[in-house]
């Protein structure tokens, strides 16, 4: 990673004085629109102030702004921080329309200026981090995730995989269930057969019996041929099952039946057919309680939930939602020809303090929307329909006691300062101002260890 500044300013005795002020950075000074291409292309600086008044046109902004686009075409992670010395304010905001990272106003404050050029640099390092985390995810369960909740399922499910049991999914929806379900089936002896998946809430009481286990011509009205179920479609694969807890009663006897001798029947048949399949379900509701209530069979839990995971929420995820977001964003751009490279810093800001109700899928729809909606390089919290509000529902999941809202910020920094230092506890130690052994024990609290 570059730890590179380029000035650009055509003001030798201003150069000199910026030189002078980054004497712990490695500097290069460039003072015309040439100079600072071949200076980027040359050492690929990771922030770079520019004076938008350069010659030929030292009294205009144009000769600027073109500059502007020429470095984040070359290098689009670059932190350009803008300079006009005409007291033009909308200079500066087309700067920032045209992907500038930030802006000052001369007369030059140096100090000012250092705290805005540290900044930049801090926040260069921590994307180029990001970056490097999301492109090392897919080797854990094709999740990006940094959090140490979600990493801890993402090591479960490849242990699982190659065993033959039956895997109970459980967390809210747009958590990501089905990505892990292909997950266990894509890491399994049965990866080369088929995945099958039904929603079981979305299918009519009447029809689910049949959409699971195929009916005969003839069993109802309106069947004019034989057709196979889900399960027998499965056959050598998986089967999932979302939304397992919407399975009226009747049925759930049915499936235990299937579960109990891996025989299935179709609707108006009588010979039984043998079937080899590994079960993975998942719900968003409390089974448990489902269970206590007589509204699941205890006997067909038992059978269904041989491993039972559960999915944290993204708002339980410190650091994960700014990965998904720029992983979306990329995808999305590219799929909608949007010319949209990253997030400015009130979305960035929005997105981590957003409560994220609708998980891992709203945030996925709200970055496409993002896509779209940008005018500028950089996605603002505008575009992501985010720049009212600094948590979701009104905060509503917000906790009211103190304590519960002490660990929830503790959860949230702690996941983050891993996700910034790779896991690395002394190094998140540091960044979290705490000793080591204050981490452990913190880790161990929470269960983060």
């Amino acid at each position: 990673m570059s730890a590179t500044l380029l000035i650009v300013e055509d003001d030798p005795g201003l150069q000199r004085q910026l030189r002078w002020a980054y004497d712990g950075q490695e500097v290069v000074v460039a003072g015309t629109r040439a100079e600072a291409i071949a200076a980027v292309r040359a050492h690929e600086p990771a922030v770079v102030t520019l004076d938008l008044g350069l010659p030929p046109d030292p009294d205009g902004t144009a000769e600027g702004l073109a500059l502007l686009g020429d470095v984040l075409a070359l290098k689009p992670d670059t932190k350009v921080i803008v300079a006009s010395g005409h007291g033009d304010r909308a200079a500066a905001l087309a700067a920032i329309a045209g992907g500038a990272w930030d802006f000052y106003q001369k007369p030059i404050d140096i100090d000012q200026l250092g705290l805005i050029v540290q900044r930049a640099f801090h926040v260069h390092a921590l994307e180029a981090e990001n970056r490097r985390l999301a492109a090392a995810a897919p080797a854990s369960a094709g999740l990006i995730t940094a959090a140490p909740e979600m990493l801890a399922v993402t090591r479960t499910v490849e242990r699982v995989a190659g065993a033959d049991i039956a895997v109970m999914l459980l967390g809210a929806s747009g958590t990501g269930k089905e990505l892990l379900a292909r997950a266990l089936h894509e890491r399994s002896p049965r990866r080369d057969r088929p995945f099958v998946a039904i929603n079981c809430a979305a299918i009519p009481e009447t029809l689910l019996e049949s959409e699971l286990f195929g009916h005969e011509k003839g069993a109802f009205t309106g069947a004019v041929k034989t057709t196979p179920g889900k399960i027998e479609q499965a056959q050598g694969g998986t089967l999932f099952l979302d939304e397992i807890g919407d399975v009226p009663l009747a049925l759930q006897v049915k499936l235990l039946r299937f579960l109990q001798e891996r025989v299935i029947e179709r609707v108006g048949a009588r010979r039984a057919i043998a079937v080899d399949v590994r079960i993975v379900c998942a719900t968003h509701q409390d089974v448990d309680s489902m269970v206590a209530t007589g509204r699941f069979r205890e006997d067909l839990y038992y059978r269904l939930a041989e491993l039972v995971v559960r999915i944290p929420a993204l708002a339980e995820r410190g650091g994960d939602a700014v990965l998904l977001a720029r992983h979306f964003l990329q995808r999305h751009a590219r799929a909608l020809g949007r010319n949209v490279t990253g997030f400015a810093p009130d979305a960035l800001a929005a997105i981590d303090a957003w409560n994220w109700p609708g998980n891992v899928r709203e945030l996925e729809n709200r970055v496409k929307r993002a896509a779209i909606m940008a005018d500028a390089k950089l996605a603002t919290a505008a575009d992501l329909d985010l720049a009212q509000g600094a948590s979701g529902e009104e905060g509503a999941a917000a906790p009211i006691n103190l304590r519960a809202a002490r660990e929830a910020t503790d959860r949230r920094a702690i996941g983050r300062a891993l996700a910034q230092s790779d896991g690395n506890v002394a190094a998140a130690a540091r960044l979290l101002g705490v000793s080591r052994p204050t981490l452990y024990d913190l880790l161990k609290a929470y269960g983060l260890g």
